[in-house]
């Protein structure tokens, strides 16, 4: 890293035209450190922190879209000449937020201003106000070599704040970032890894056990030094508020051990930074200047039981930065005797066979060969206050040799995010303190706690599990398995969601943890509108199904984007608007809202015909109309309306089902829908499929390619990111239900992928019982029944979609309730699929 004067003078030294150091001039010379001009610039990171006030409202010059924004961004742009950080104005945040503004992607800046730090001498940045997001990878971080060599630009006059703007916040009252994310993942140079352990000669002749200091810490005030062994290690803590004067507030616990028993360890604040990625498992602490406290009650604590030792839990032992400031000395592995008498580390692994036998809530310790890996997504943390929180996550399987079914894991990130990240197919993965969950009608799962560890293969050299036999067990086993078989097995992303819902659904007056809650669909529009880039949401919704398309072999929305971005003047030869659940107003009111150019294609677009309707279908993602059957043009809806009202019921159920032999598609509407539609005041068109929304089949040729396509948009941009992209995602069909709520008002389009083969990732855990294939049938069990045992073999023979489509008029007029699976996939694309449908008569109030 080049020192402040270097960098300086690079900047001033150079000879090629750089638009941002025009801009930064253009800004020192104008009245109100205002400037309007268009310029285009790759974005090489996003980085979060606390912002400095709740609102965000730094700048009054323009609204801020969210008004309890309470995170800031710092932007990092190049021209390609230079470097530039600059704050993202709060107006900006929710393209963030929804992942429209991106790492490695271009940008139009349009407007900027300077900022002044007014409580500090020589500081300042450049605020971006307004800009465009382009769409697709960076043309200019294309001809880049090495982004982290170009200068950072400074206001000549400033360069003593380039160090300032290296890794800590514009705002200099902030002195770290925040994972993009989430809270609890390291981020930023601050954090220390990988120092090596201490050679110092220690001694040890006078040390407290851990089994006096209950009986002692209100009476002494200097303690002996304490000489343990880290047994357990929680993931961090962030617990940074508005109004909190600390630098660093995190918060880590540890489970440390010595001969005389196990005690809780809290590391505080600034050590943070300095130990957490230090310490693990295994790494024995002599601590000094520690304090003691009484321990909080409430908080989580692993299964301690298999240690077989003393577990003291009414005190607490403290390391703090200051008063006083706690010495700790990690110790050499080589310099721990046997003398010593600190115990061994101690797991209690499980295998598969025996997951159903027991208890639930209890924790184990598994080890596995991974065969599943699902996307990364977001929970929004329930009981958090400002500033909001999420969790990630993602689901796994792997398989262990000693069952059939596979361990089927809910991993939460554990502040390890180079091992989260890199959880794939055909890596060996252990997992300690995972929590068994028992669910009826669904096979038992096992999810992390705060206390979970997660390594992968790379990181298994060393630790004390190598040598329990049950992972030596395992490892004997994997040397019987060839990959060309385990890799057919093999699955990455896509939509995956587990448990299954139970047979009936149950309103509680009370909330129940895992109980889904039952919205109006007004409330879902809302839903939609304010999620997050990945964020996962499991609603229900009560209604009516009033019309249902199934369109073959599908060219999923993503996929065709890359083809046709250069077509998008290009008008289609027929009528976008074909199927019975289109309005023109569905672009105006979506949730998601694309450009006002776009708006207009595609009402150019509904006054034409549509040859296809499984391109039409997928095309726009704001509001997928182009799929659509069953009417004629607009100009002639409202006489099509007349003559199917008008009908017998006969004639119509002649008409509700239709096929055009052109098409790839077939619909069914329900007899009165046509006259609903009427009255309607806005449908929510999210119903298309996604290529995010499909799994795929891992190979080692695509393996970095799927890590990035399945992990969250990373907060810097490097290099080796790569800019291939994935072959389209088989499938070979899906069912688009147009549900219309319960008092008639608002109708919203899912869609429905049912499990067709054994091998899918869905289809683990899946109750399945035989049904007869009807529209309905296939609703509530979520699957074609039986299923295939594996792609291209021993298929098993489905009815054809038009056999399940004509038995799709048992839904006329049924009152239905809809579980909804809905993620936000980044930009404006909003996947939402329909778990589970229920019949009223399958409900109960508890």
């Amino acid at each position: 890293m080049e020192d402040n004067s270097s960098c300086s003078s690079i900047v001033t030294a150079v000879s090629q035209e750089s638009f941002l150091q025009r801009t930064l001039g253009a800004l020192s010379s104008t009245q109100s450190l205002r400037l309007s001009r268009e310029c285009a610039v790759a974005v090489v990171a996003l980085q979060r922190y606390l912002s400095e006030q709740p609102g965000g409202k730094h700048l009054d010059t323009l609204d801020t879209l969210d008004t309890l924004d309470t995170y800031s961004y710092d932007i990092t742009v190049t021209d390609g000449v230079c470097r530039a950080k600059c704050f993202l104005h709060p107006a900006l945040n929710r393209l963030v937020h929804t992942n429209t503004l991106k790492t490695g992607s271009d940008v139009f800046i349009t407007q900027c201003s300077f900022v002044y730090n007014e409580r500090r001498l020589a500081h300042g940045y450049m605020c971006v106000e307004q800009l465009h997001c382009s769409p697709g990878g960076s043309a200019i971080l294309h001809r880049i070599k090495d982004v982290a060599a170009l200068p950072m630009l400074v206001k000549p006059g400033m360069e003593r704040s380039v160090a300032l703007q290296r890794d800590v916040p514009l705002q200099v009252s902030r002195k770290h970032y925040l994972s993009l994310w989430n809270n609890d993942d390291p981020e930023g140079n601050a954090w220390t890894a990988g120092s090596p352990p201490s050679d110092t000669v220690l001694d040890v002749s006078k040390v407290a056990l851990i089994s006096s200091l209950e009986s002692s810490y209100r009476a002494t005030r200097n303690p002996l030094p304490l000489l343990v062994k880290i047994i357990h290690k929680s993931r961090l803590r962030y617990y940074g508020k508005f109004g909190l004067k600390i630098d660093y507030p995190y918060q880590a616990y540890f489970e440390v051990a010595d001969q005389s028993g196990s005690m809780s360890l809290v590391l505080w604040n600034e050590l943070c930074p300095e130990f957490y990625q230090r310490l693990s498992v295994g790494t024995v602490l002599y601590l000094q200047n520690y304090t003691l406290k009484k321990s909080y009650s409430s908080r989580s604590r692993p299964q301690m039981d298999h240690h077989r030792m003393k577990n003291f839990t009414s005190v607490e032992i403290c390391l703090n930065p200051h008063k006083p400031a706690s010495i700790i000395t990690v110790v050499a592995p080589k310099s721990v005797p046997l003398q010593w008498g600190l115990p061994d580390v101690s797991y209690r692994f499980i295998s598969r066979s025996e997951l159903e036998r027991l208890a639930d809530n209890s924790a184990w310790d598994v080890i596995g060969l991974v065969t599943f890996v699902g996307r990364v997504e977001r929970v929004r943390s329930k009981g958090s206050k400002a500033p909001e929180k999420y969790w990630t996550y993602r689901w796994v399987h792997m398989m262990d040799g000693t069952s059939e079914q596979p361990f089927i894991l809910e991993l939460f990130s554990s502040s390890h995010p180079e091992i989260f990240s890199l959880i794939c197919p055909m890596t060996y993965l252990v997992c300690t303190q995972m929590r068994v969950c028992h669910v009826e009608g669904s096979l038992p799962y096992l999810t992390s706690s705060c206390e979970t560890e997660i390594l992968i293969t790379g990181y298994h050299k060393g630790q004390p599990y190598v040598s329990d036999p049950r992972v030596k067990s395992f490892i004997q086993w994997t040397k019987t398995l060839k990959d060309n078989i385990i890799l057919q097995k093999t699955a990455v992303g896509g939509h995956y969601s587990y448990p299954r819902p139970p047979q009936t659904f149950i309103q509680s007056p009370a909330s129940t943890s895992g109980q889904v809650p039952l919205i109006a669909v007004a409330d879902l529009k809302r839903e939609l509108e304010t999620m997050q880039y990945r964020e996962h949401k499991k609603l229900a919704i009560q209604g009516q199904i009033t019309a249902v398309l199934y369109t073959k072999n599908p060219k999923l929305q993503g996929a065709e984007e890359r083809e046709v971005s250069h077509d998008v003047g290009k008008q289609p030869a027929t009528d976008p608007h074909n199927h019975p659940s289109t309005s023109e107003q569905n672009v105006a009111h979506s949730p998601v809202s694309s450009s006002s150019d776009d708006n207009s294609a595609n009402r150019r677009k509904r006054r034409i015909q549509v040859s296809k309707a499984s391109e039409s279908s997928l095309k726009n993602n704001s509001c997928p109309a182009k799929r659509r059957l069953g009417e004629e043009s607009t100009e002639g809806g409202e006489e099509q309306e007349e003559r199917e009202s008008g009908s017998e019921e006969g004639q119509h159920k002649e008409h509700s089902l239709t096929q055009n032999p052109s098409e790839d598609a077939l619909s069914w509407k329900s007899s009165s829908w046509s006259k609903q539609r009427q009255d309607l005041s806005e449908i929510l068109c999210q119903g298309g499929l996604y290529e995010e929304s499909v799994s795929r089949r891992f190979t080692f040729d695509e393996k970095s390619v799927l890590l990035q396509w399945s992990n969250l948009q990373p907060t810097r941009w490097t290099s080796d990111q790569t800019t291939d992209t994935l072959t389209s995602a088989p499938c070979p069909g899906y069912f688009q239900l147009t549900i219309l709520g319960i008092n008639k008002q608002i109708a919203v389009d899912v869609a429905f992928l049912p499990v067709l083969r054994s091998d899918e990732p869905q289809a683990v855990g899946l109750p399945q019982h035989p049904h007869d294939n009807t529209m309905l049938s296939c609703l509530t069990s979520g699957f074609l029944w039986p299923l295939s045992s594996a792609a291209g073999q021993g298929q098993a023979v489905h009815p054809d979609p038009e056999e399940i489509l004509a038995s799709a008029s048992e839904l006329e007029d049924m009152h239905v309730v809809c579980i909804l699976e809905i993620c936000h996939l980044g930009d404006d694309k909003v996947e939402i699929l329909v778990n589970k449908v229920y019949r009223v008569t399958d409900t109960s109030l508890d």
